[in-house]
């Protein structure tokens, strides 16, 4: 009885016993908010149904609108901030990042978080010039007082010299960043290219890290894996990926990727 006791007494005590932080987390490409099989159509709902199901804390939305003429064009004639339709339609914090002005309205990086956060937004290079391109990073406390970045991201399409640039812009933004950084983003490059080997010195591909590599990219016959999750490199940021899934879902070209993880101390 007193052996018991002195356990759990110690185990109440701040410090004594490791502890980890569970987190899902989501990057998804969603096709400016239209349906890719089903032109003309709103995706929204079927994308709001999928973060539903899965409840991830944080999501990384690419090819996000904001009022532009292009919603409107499958809303009705209403155009829409797609990031606080997503927000309102999943119950989470939503945040936009504008890379460009487009269609009288906006587009760029989206973040949905399960709480309240801290946004920043940084321009990614152009060296050859194309569309401009943007990094949004959330700061979230969590409940044991550590703090934790979610960050989002779509490189270039075009260019390999603006992608590579792109990553080692990424890498020197969160350069000497001591906490903990988790990227989702559909990057525009393979695993077997220069931009992958850049990232990978400051982050670790979190499905190679587990051991489960799927092509994400195009739903009907999936050809290549352009999304991904990365984790930080930095000293003290320990991660324990419990699983990685490619959702096999249609309302965009791209299929969402889904990470269960632990943020170990």
């Amino acid at each position: 009885m007193y052996k018991h006791f002195i356990i759990c007494l110690l185990l109440c005590l701040p410090g004594v016993m490791a502890s980890a932080q569970e987190l899902k987390v989501m990057t998804y490409n969603i096709y400016h908010g239209e349906h890719n099989y089903n032109p003309g159509n709103s995706n929204l709902q079927e994308i709001a149904d999928i973060i539903n199901a899965y409840k991830p804390d944080f999501v990384a939305l690419q090819e996000v609108d904001s009022m532009t003429n292009r919603t409107a064009g499958f809303n009705n004639g209403v155009p829409k901030d797609l990031v606080q339709e997503l927000a309102k339609l999943t119950g989470m914090h939503g945040y936009f990042a504008k890379a460009i002005d487009y269609s009288n309205g906006g587009y760029g990086e989206g973040v949905l978080s399960r709480w309240p956060s801290e946004a920043k937004r940084d321009t990614l290079p152009l060296p050859e010039g194309g569309e401009a391109r943007a990094l949004l990073s959330v700061t979230y406390t969590l409940p044991d007082g550590n703090q934790l970045i979610f960050a989002g991201t779509h490189l270039c399409h075009k260019s390999e010299a603006n992608r590579i640039a792109q990553v080692e812009a990424i890498n020197t933004v969160f350069e000497n960043q001591a906490i903990p950084v988790i990227m989702g983003g559909d990057f525009n490059f393979r695993p077997d290219t220069e931009p992958y080997q850049v990232i990978s010195e400051k982050f670790l591909d979190a499905a190679r890290e587990y051991g489960k590599e799927e092509n994400t990219i195009p739903f009907e016959n999936p050809q290549s894996r352009i999304d991904y999750v990365f984790l930080s490199k930095g000293k003290g940021h320990k991660w324990d990926i419990k699983d990685i899934k490619v959702i096999k879902e249609n309302p965009s070209d791209h299929m969402p990727v889904l990470v269960t993880l632990e943020l170990l101390k």
